[in-house]
């Protein structure tokens, strides 16, 4: 099996037509931290309107897995609006429609879709309710928001399960959730449809565990920020379950030799502010199986990311005080992906190195980050299988 890294998952899009996007721009809303337009109905009510954006130019060691020579490439890489609010005081809504990578590799025009659309239920602080199409609840790194990292972006592939939505980051169904004994304890419950189509052996759900401990000052959303600046002293530990029986055929051309999805991860998560500044530390530990079904006769759609250990580690430090308009924090990453799959062609290290610049906190930051990835054993022609390095300068801007 060879299979290109931009292959490994398959992006499922809802389209959206542009009129209708034009009816929900009538009024929407979006989480706190963003700074839209609000528009109140009646005593509970209430909706806003934000539009998030990440320009990246990102200069690659190779073009494509055909292609090994150097390439520079624009585009949007996150394109969103967001509307989101509430309808009555427990009654909650959020949609975020994107046309994310326009322009890459030269694909413009790229089509809208829903990238969220939920609604909540929050009856007490313990016991809360979302359904829709939402991100699962599995890994701290996919719940940290999008516009709220501390690397440039997350992970590429070990933080997204192999399995639901728009690359393992999603899944429509339902999560029952909530912060116990004073919010330093919470849990998350989801049911989800998984994996879905013809190759699926039989169709059940998908169920989702995830509790975390904070230990200093409570994380209490259903989201986590990658950073909080240095307004919040954090010591978070978390642990979560993922699991869908009956996902796989190990023998797929005969229909026998059914296998199981199950997938667990532990997670460490550290911001401690000094007078000195602010010191990050995040680090997570993931291994996903299905029940070793790739190294069998699966079927082509099976990705390799279904038998796979792997582990990051991210840091950085925010200066206490402002260089020139803004504030500047220096970071890094390290990942190392061990895939579980017999010709050993993805197995590879990720190191980086980059620098934040916030102007306006994360609604207005400039980014540039160098990142090196190294193959255990390079494909002898795929040059995505090959070790390559890229840099990438990076506007984020939010409204």
């Amino acid at each position: 099996m060879t299979t290109s890294i931009g292959s490994l998952f398959s992006h499922r899009r809802v389209p959206v037509r542009l009129a209708l996007a034009g009816a929900l721009a009538i009024g929407a809303a979006a989480p706190p931290a963003l700074a839209g337009p609000t528009i109140t109905f009646g005593e509970e009510g209430y909706l806003t309107i934000s539009y998030a954006m990440q320009l990246w130019g990102r200069q690659q060691s190779y073009t494509s897995a055909t292609d090994n020579g150097k390439s520079w490439d624009t585009y949007l890489r996150r394109n969103r609006l967001l509307f989101a609010g509430q309808a009555t005081d427990i009654i909650g809504y959020y949609v975020q429609i994107e046309a994310g990578n326009e322009d890459k590799r030269g694909e413009a025009d790229k089509e809208i879709f829903y990238r969220d659309a939920y609604v909540t239920a929050d009856f007490t602080d313990a016991v809360r309710v979302i359904a829709g199409r939402f991100k699962n609840t599995f890994s701290r790194e996919n719940l940290e928001a999008c516009m709220e990292p501390l690397t440039i972006d997350r992970s590429e592939i070990i933080s997204y399960t192999p399995f639901g939505v728009q690359g393992g980051t999603r899944d429509t169904g339902a999560a029952v959730w909530g912060n116990l004994a004073n919010a330093k304890l919470q849990y998350r419950v989801m049911v989800a449809d998984g994996r879905q189509g013809d190759e699926v052996a039989r169709k059940k759900p998908r169920i989702t565990g995830r509790m975390h401990v904070s230990l200093f000052d409570p994380e209490t959303d259903y989201g986590y920020l990658a950073t909080y600046l240095g307004t919040r002293k954090v010591l978070t530990l978390g642990v979560a379950y993922d699991y869908q029986a009956d996902v796989a055929y190990g023998n797929f051309p005969a229909r026998t030799d059914i296998k199981d999805y199950k997938a667990w991860t532990a997670d460490a998560y550290l911001e401690f502010p000094t007078r000195a500044g602010t010191f990050t530390l995040t680090g997570a530990y993931f291994d996903y199986s299905t029940g070793n079904a790739i190294n069998e006769s699966p079927d082509p759609r099976l990705p390799a990311t279904s038998e796979l250990k792997a582990y990051y580690v991210k840091g950085a430090y925010l200066l206490p005080q402002k260089v020139g308009i803004g504030r500047l924090q220096p970071y890094f990453r390290y990942e190392d992906s061990d895939y579980e799959v017999e010709s050993g062609l993805f197995d590879q290290q990720w190191r980086g190195v980059g620098l934040n610049y916030y102007i306006n906190g994360q609604n207005l930051r400039l980014s540039v980050e160098y990142a090196s990835v190294k193959f255990d054993n390079q494909h002898p022609t795929n040059a995505s299988l090959q070790d390559y390095n890229h840099t990438t300068l990076a506007l984020q801007f939010i409204f």
